[in-house]
């Protein structure tokens, strides 16, 4: 199957040799996303429930771009520094999302690009 980059104006530039997203067949798979401002290109400031809303803001655009809503979203990834900062991200997030959720998985990592506290990738279909 041949694979299709969506990219939007309305995020900030990938930072790395990666797509905002590809899609393949009827599956759109959006990198990770940190809380980047669209217009500044740099992390927000702002505790993790800031930066979760900063980083769905930017989720949705680039699925917007690629005709999808995060109604489409089927599973989702979340990468935390510290599980300390779980329930604040988990309100924010459960926000964006009407049930059924997307599966999720949720894990703790030792550092994230730029600094940032939170970031969150997603598979749509």
């Amino acid at each position: 199957m041949p694979r299709r980059t969506i990219s939007s104006n309305e995020v900030a530039p990938s930072v790395g040799p990666f797509s905002a997203a590809v899609s393949v067949g009827d599956f759109v798979f959006l990198s990770g996303q940190i809380a980047l401002d669209p217009k500044s290109g740099k992390l927000i400031d702002g505790d993790v429930a800031a930066q979760t809303e900063q980083i769905l803001a930017n989720v949705l655009a680039v699925l917007r771009a690629a005709g999808k809503s995060f109604a489409d979203v089927v599973k989702t990834s979340v990468f935390l520094i510290d599980m300390k900062h779980f329930a604040a991200m988990n309100a924010v997030y459960e926000r964006a999302f009407d049930p059924p959720f997307p599966a999720r998985t949720t894990v703790a990592v030792a550092a994230l690009p730029l600094g940032a506290t939170v970031e969150i990738d997603v598979i749509a279909s």
